[in-house]
This record gives structure tokens, sequence and C-alpha cells, in this order.
């Protein structure tokens, strides 16, 4: 009877730790991936060898559900919790929900639609190594009187260039490092060698000319000085971590993870200081898809066009933070679990970090010289909380951050840094190049490409609740008519604003830059106590990127959502990756740009924002041996959603 007891309070302990803890968008734990790897290897397609996950995740929950689930005093029973898988066995592509309430599989089917799932580390691993063991490549490496065991080779995604049958394919460019640690400023140029990775062969292999090969001494990318610890000089208990809830300051919200996004930041809301009641701002927030496409069109660089999210994954590539480096010495770190390519768990250690940041600067400050005989001055410390991840795609580093402030604005940052792409040439000085070379001599025989890098935020706001808008508050310079009135004032002209709200999807793309204009997401069935209507504005950082490649041609058919720096479409929770579900060699058929052609209402709708964190790089000679971070960014920031300044109360 004691031991009966014993265990009752033990489970009744673990029910109301759960329900502490438990929150409907929580990424699935790593019990949950092994039991639907489990679930999905008992079934008829655990019977063929090949078997390979390639996507494990949580399947959307019903929005409706998880509000419900929130808003609710006494927890009901959460959502039901189901995984969307993606697995490859026979050749074929199989997407599968798993229900883990039920231990059963609730759907199955083939996916026969264009474009493949993401690449998993084996096979891109295997692939790797494919061309140190291939006979032409080994005779290619002795012919250039170079040591095979010197060279490493690494597999490039290939995109899609109007084939009409495709397979899934890399095409692998190698690297000879002979005690060079920066492996991808030695390019061995003029080889290409295309793998086919289901059968893991080489189905094509080429070697067209030589180029020397970029000299080593100088290309180091390691600091010759002792790394110098950071400290943001703030509180280290200034905020609560509570599974995967975090509360700090007038914020609260949710962070996830996964294999595909990296960080995910959920159900964010502001508290209000008149009220003392938490307001809704942001459902979802992560990014959704990036697209690097370097500018070289000749053959062993025009495939370059990589889609990175979607082929491989930000979660995937997510690195371990470095203590004192990546983040300050007040930070909490946080682990991330993915699916390996056999479906069972993988944790990985320290892939988040989340800390206090001291601006350095003021969130706001006034003196006031006019009250007879005072000199009033008042003012608060820009402080705010960061939560990082850092994936390494590549040469590239991203470090993405999610800033909350207490004024209720949401900073969202990315730093790319890392090494650039470069190709071998004979030339060694800038005089000597008589020829377009696609890019910036920046060391003797080295060259680095042109190129863009776009990153698409997917960005649900949910101000005050779902019922939202976009509004176009465009400035418009008005001439003042009555001049020739004796009280009228000097003046010629003022500005005003004219506010437009979007009625469909076609209006929702905006191009920034060509007119004065702010873009706001308000909710039209929400006022302040004076009667404005409250909302949040988009502040980009800096102007905004869109592509300058022709609308014919391939990559931007895949990639046609650069094309516009801003996108609202209706709600769907199937629509979340800018470049469709199936990335890899994708032709354009899914993704934002064909659900925007639907033309949907926005009017007063459950709502998704879309922006491009875009960049036109042009590498320079400081760029090399590792490139100084590049910052972009925007700011959500609220306006009319509160009375007055929150930082005043």
């Amino acid at each position: 009877m004691k031991t009966l007891i014993l265990t009752l309070v033990f489970l009744l302990q673990c029910a109301f730790s759960f329900s502490l803890h438990f929150h409907p968008l929580d990424p699935l734990t790593p019990q949950e991936i092994n039991k639907t790897s489990f679930i999905v290897k008992k079934s008829q397609l655990g019977n063929l060898k090949d078997l390979t996950f390639h996507y494990l995740d949580l399947e959307e929950p019903n929005k409706s559900h998880v509000l419900q689930w929130l808003s609710s005093k006494k927890p009901p029973h959460p959502p039901r919790r189901r995984s969307l898988v993606v697995v490859r066995a026979g050749g074929q592509t199989h997407e599968l929900i798993v229900d883990l309430t039920t231990s059963k599989i609730a759907s199955s089917r083939i996916y026969t639609g264009h474009g493949f799932p993401p690449f998993t580390f084996v096979e891109l691993f295997k692939a790797s190594k494919l061309p140190l063991t291939y006979p032409s490549f080994m005779k290619s490496i002795l012919d250039r009187s170079l040591n095979i065991s010197e060279v490493s080779c690494i597999p490039f995604t290939v995109g899609w260039y109007g084939e009409t049958i495709t397979r899934r394919e890399v095409k692998a460019s190698c690297f000879y490092r002979d005690g060079s640690v920066n492996v991808f400023t030695r390019p061995i140029e003029g080889i290409t060698i295309t793998i086919d990775v289901d059968s893991m062969r080489v189905v094509k292999y080429s070697d067209r000319f030589r180029k020397p090969l970029p000299d080593s001494e100088g290309n180091d990318f390691r600091t010759k000085h002792k790394p110098f610890p950071f400290s943001c000089n703030v509180s280290d208990t200034g905020f609560k971590i509570l599974g995967n809830k975090i509360k700090w300051g007038n914020w609260k919200f949710h962070v996830g993870f996964s294999a595909r996004a990296g960080v995910t930041i959920s159900t964010a809301s502001v508290l209000d200081p008149r009220t003392k009641r938490f307001r809704r701002v942001m459902y979802r927030g992560h990014v959704s898809e990036t697209f690097v496409p370097y500018m070289d069109p000749t053959y062993e660089w025009y495939y370059r066009t990589f889609m990175d999210i979607g082929e491989f994954g930000f979660g995937i590539s997510a690195v371990n933070l470095q203590p004192l480096v990546d983040c300050p010495q007040n930070a909490a770190f946080l682990d991330g679990h993915v699916a390996g390519p056999d479906g069972t768990a993988q944790r990985m250690s320290n892939v988040m970090c989340v800390f206090e940041k001291n601006g350095y600067g003021a969130a706001y400050r006034h003196t006031e010289i006019n009250v007879p005989g005072q000199v009033i001055t008042s003012g608060e410390a820009d402080i705010s909380l960061v939560v990082r991840m850092v994936a390494t795609l590549g040469n590239y580093d991203y470090i993405v951050d999610w800033e909350f402030k207490k004024n209720g604005a949401i900073r969202v940052g990315v730093d790319l840094t890392g090494v650039l792409e470069v190709k071998a040439t004979s030339y060694t000085s800038n005089e000597q190049i008589t020829e377009s070379v696609y890019g910036t001599l920046v060391a003797k025989n080295t060259i680095a490409i042109n190129h863009d890098h776009y990153l698409t935020y997917y960005l649900d706001l949910d101000i005050d609740g779902n019922s939202n808008s976009l509004v176009k508050a465009k400035l418009k310079t008005v001439r003042v008519t009555d001049v020739n009135n004796k009280t009228s004032s000097p003046r010629k002209s003022y500005w005003t604003v004219v506010k437009e709200t979007a009625k469909t999807e076609v209006d929702g793309r905006v191009r920034l830059g060509s007119e004065p204009v702010e873009l706001l997401i308000v909710n039209p069935q929400k006022k302040t106590k004076i009667g404005n209507t409250v909302g949040y504005r988009l502040i980009p950082e800096h102007l905004p990127v869109t592509s300058l490649l022709a609308e014919d041609d391939y990559p931007e058919i895949r990639a046609s959502y650069t094309k516009y720096p801003v996108w609202v479409t209706a709600y769907n929770r199937s629509e979340r990756w800018a470049g469709g579900f199936y990335s890899d060699r994708s032709r354009g058929d899914d993704g934002l740009a064909v659900w925007s052609n639907r033309n949907r209402e926005i009017e007063n709708k459950d709502i998704v924002m879309w922006y491009n964190v875009g960049f036109h790089h042009i590498p320079y000679q400081e760029d090399f041996p590792v490139m100084p971070t590049l910052h972009g960014g925007f700011t959500l920031r609220p306006s009319n959603f509160f009375d007055n300044d929150p930082l005043i109360g």
C-alpha cells in the first residue's frame, strides 16, 4: 500500500511538472523522436534496407487549439502531438504523419512532386570521400603533382536548370590543404565531379583546365591574439527559463529548436503597464530560407546558388556555442535535439544561448533646463534580452539574434562572417586582368566571387489577436495653397501621412526605397484609450536589397520571393518555408511567390509578414582570409500599441 501511494504521489508530481513546463509548441523530445522512428521502422517501410530519415519534426499544431490551450485558466488536455516525417526508401520520398498519442501512422503517402528533401550529414560525408578513390580524379591530382592525402572535397547542391528529369545530385569541388586550415582558400580549379547521391557514384567527371594553387601563407583565419572574454555587465538572474518558456522584464515567450529552422520564437507577449496584462505580439518567428547565388556563370561555378535551409538545414548546421566567445559570461545555454539519418534522437549541445545585454546607450533620456533653478536629467540604460544561435554552412557563419527590448520592440539581427568562397586564377595583380573575373582579386592567384545573401524571415504577427491588417503609411508632400492670406504661413510645403490598407496578397508585396513609407501590422478591432489603432511597424536597419537576377534565370525562378523585400500572406499553417518544402532541385512551383499569387484577402485577417534581409556582397581584400562580421536586420516596434511609453509605465 505504501509503495502504491508513493507511486501515485510520484505520478502526480510528474503530471504537475508536465503541466507547468509543457507548451504545445515544444519541440519533439528525444523520447518522442525515438518513438516516431520506432513506429516508422515497424511499418512496411522498415523492410527496406535503405530507409533514411530526412525530416522529423513536430507537425504544426492547429493554431486555434494552441491559443485556446494557452488562454485557458485550467490547462485542458494539450493539443494532440503528431510528428511530420519525411523518409527516403526504394528511391522514393515518403511523407508520414505519426500520432504520438495512439502510436500509429495517421497518414502516409509517396511524394511525387518536384524537389527533394534535405541531404543528411552521412550522405554529404560519403559524397565528400567518393572522389578520393575515383580513378580519374586520382589521376588528375597526380598530374598536378599533388598529394591525394592533402585533398578535401566538399559536395555542393546543384539547383535546377530546366531539366525535365532530375535526380538527387551534388557536385564536389576539391581543395588542397597542405598544412592550411583555411580549406576554402585553396581550390583545385578546373575539376567538377557530379555525384548521384542515391547510388553514391560518380556520374560525370570533368577536368577542363588548371590554375595555380593559391598560396597557403597568410590565409590562416585563426586569431593571433588571446580571445577577449566579453561581458554584458548586467545581472545573470534577470530572466527565468522554465522548460522552453522564457520570462524577462515585460516579455514572455517560447523558444524552440528544429533541424530545419534552428531557433524559433513563439507566442511572444508583452506586458501592458496600464492593465498589467500580457498582450500578444508574435505567434511564430524564424528564418524560413536562405538564398546565396554566386555571380559566376562559368561551367565550374554556375550551379552555386544555394538554398541552405531547405537543402541542408539551419538547425542541423548550428554549432556548439563557445562561452566567452559566442556568448557572454552571464549567458544560459540551451540544447537542441534532432533526428539522425537512422531516425534516432541526437543531442546538439549548447546550440542556443540566452543573455541580458547592455547596449551601453540610453533606452531613453532627457535633460530639461526650462524649469527655473533646476537642471533635470532622467533616463534608463538600454538593457535587452538576446536569444542567439550560430549556424555554419560551408564557408559562412550566420550569427542569428532575437533581441527583446523593454520598450516593447523586437530587434532581429544577423551577422555574416566566415571565409570567402574563392576560385584559383593565374593573376597575381589587378593590372593583369583583361577579362571578366566575376569578383575581386583579394590575394595572389585568388579571386573572391561576387554573390548575394538573402535570409527570409517568417513572422506570424498576432498584434493583440489574430485579426490584423497591413497598413502602408505613405509620406506625401503637400503644397501650402493659402500663401496670399495675411495670416498665412510663409511655408510653401509640408509632408503628411496617407494610409493605405492592403486588401489582398498582391497588395501585400512591397518594394521599399522608391518612396517614403512605413509598414505597419495593425489590429483594426483594437484602439488605444484616445482612439488610435494598435499596431507594430517594421523598421529595416538598412536599405532593403532585392535580387538583380533576371526573372527567367533558373535560380531566380526557384527563389522568386527575393524580388520583393516584404510580403504579407494569409496564414496557413503549412506555409512556412519560402522556397517550398522540398527546396533541393526545386522548380519554383511551390513557395512564397506561388502562395502570394493566390491573392487571398489579407485585410482584418490572420496574416503573416515575410521580410528578406539581403546583402549584395562585393568582396574586398579586408574580407580575406576571414571576413569581419557584416550586419543586417530589422526591428518590430510598437506603434500606438501602448497608451504611452512603456518604459515609464
